[in-house]
Parts: C-alpha cells; structure tokens; sequence
C-alpha cells in the first residue's frame, strides 16, 4: 500500500523526508537596522501619528484669523448626538480600548527580545511605592504645568483648553477617568519606558533618549500651543529622569493619570464657574 503521509516542509520551503522530525526555524537576530524598524512602526501607529497630526494643527491654528488664545482644543469629545447617549458610550469605550493597543504591542514585542513589562517597571509589585511616588509627582508637575497653561494663555501663546465637552450623560465621569487611565498608560509606556529601553539598545546616549523621549512627548501636545510646548517638554525631562534613576514607569502612570483625572474631572465642576480659569 502507497505511502499517504504528506511530504512536509521546514520553515524555507524546502521539502524534508518522512518521518523525520522538523526542526523549528530559529528566530532572527535582532540587528539594529530591525531594531530601528520596530521602533518606527510603533511610533507611526501611536504617539508619532499624533505628534505628526499635532504639528498640522499647530499650523493651522497659527494661520488661522483668530489669535491662539481665542481658539479652543477640545480632549473628549462627544461622540454621537444628544439623543443618542449609548451609542456615545460604546463609541467613548471603543476609543479608550483601542488605543491601548499599541501598549498591547509593545508588550509583546518586549516578550519577543526575552523582556517583559517588568523590564521597564510596568507591574503591580510595589503599589504603595508607586502610588506615593506617582502622586508626588502629579502635585509637582500637575500644579507647575496648570501655571504655565494660564501664564501662556495670558501671553496668547496657547489655546484654550477644555478638557470635556461631554454632554453630562451619567456616565461622563467613569469615562473621563478611563480616558484619564488611557492617556497615563499609552504616553509612559510607550515614550518613556519602550522608547528610551530601545533607543539605548541602539546605542544613543543618555542624554539623547532623553532628549528624543522629551521632545516626542512636547510635539504631540503641540496642538495645545506653544506654552504646552514647553510645558510638556519639561514634564518630559523631569519623567525621564525620574525613570533613568528608578528604572519603573509605573509611578509615571499613576502620576499622568492623576492628573488628567484632576484636569477632565474639573473642567466638569469648575469651567465656566471660577472667573480665573480660560473657558
């Protein structure tokens, strides 16, 4: 009776003989050249997309009739009309899931070089620690980059901000926090602790990861104006900082995230009622 195994091929296509035992393909090395690539793709479908849309609104705010402090950059936005409240919710949901997906990404491509979420300090082993640390830092950097909103907005070098314009559904909050939890995690672990771990595998400097890491982060928030620039930017100096000293991205999160709570949740309560605040 013929033989019916099928021939079998090993990973080049090449055709192997029965009954012998595949061998698996081994994984490539990792050479800067794919380092490099990988560090471009994440960037192009996360905060590099965002620091390129930034730098296009930045322009046409710039050319634009009205002066920067007489136009408004809304955060969160509603998604569906008035009269649709829960196909507002699934969109506000979809959104905040989603763009987490880059962090997702990242994950897996740490696991794939033998590293994980460890390795950059994105864990839950030292919550207390970080949770004190990264509230220390939001009160830091949450009260000196509210100064240096308002002084730039009085200058007419930023615009103004308003963290929601959501319609005052019941779940506004929940979302404005999972928004909050969103921007937190997307922006540290991907601009601090991926960005700077892969940028010193290729071989730059300190100063450079530092420098590169900081700028990223200024440039995606140049929508809000050349104020937030520079605000932003030395956030970013004092985030890396803290995350070349300490080696944990977690309290960096905890820090963002605080901060954007406390920015979205009162923009909700304060906005429009507190006489010294842009509305």
């Amino acid at each position: 009776m013929a033989d019916s195994t099928p021939e079998r091929r090993n990973a080049s296509g090449a055709a192997t003989a029965r009954g012998s035992s595949e061998v698996p393909a081994q994984p490539s090395a990792l050479t800067p050249r794919l380092l490099g690539t990988e560090v471009l793709c994440v960037l192009a479908l996360s905060l590099g997309a965002a620091a390129v849309s930034a730098t296009i609104s930045f322009v046409s705010a710039l050319t634009a009739p009205e002066s920067l402090g007489q136009q408004t950059a809304s955060l969160v936005t509603p998604q569906a009309g008035d009269q649709r409240p829960w196909l507002d919710l699934s969109r506000q949901l979809y959104s905040v899931l989603f763009a987490l997906a880059p962090v997702a990404l990242v994950v897996h491509l740490l696991h794939r070089t033998r590293e994980s979420a460890a390795t950059i300090g994105f864990d839950v082993r030292r919550p207390g620690r970080d949770l004190g640390s990264g509230a220390v830092l939001a009160a830091v950097i949450g009260g000196g980059g509210l100064v240096v909103y308002l002084v730039s907005w009085q200058l007419g070098m930023s615009v103004t901000v308003a963290p929601s314009t959501l319609n005052g559904n019941w779940w506004q909050l929940p979302v404005l926090i999972l928004q909050a939890v969103k921007n937190g995690v997307l922006e540290e672990v991907i601009v601090v602790g991926y960005l700077m771990r892969r940028l010193g595998q290729l071989g730059w400097s300190a100063t450079s990861t530092v420098l590169a890491s900081a700028t990223l982060r200024a440039v995606y928030h140049l929508y809000q104006g050349a104020g937030m620039f520079l605000g932003n930017l030395a956030m970013g100096l004092v985030f890396c900082w803290f995350y070349r000293r300490y080696g944990r991205v977690m309290p960096l999160v905890v820090a963002h995230a605080a901060i954007d709570i406390a920015a979205f949740v009162g923009s909700v309560f304060l906005l429009g009622k507190v006489e010294w605040l842009p509305s």
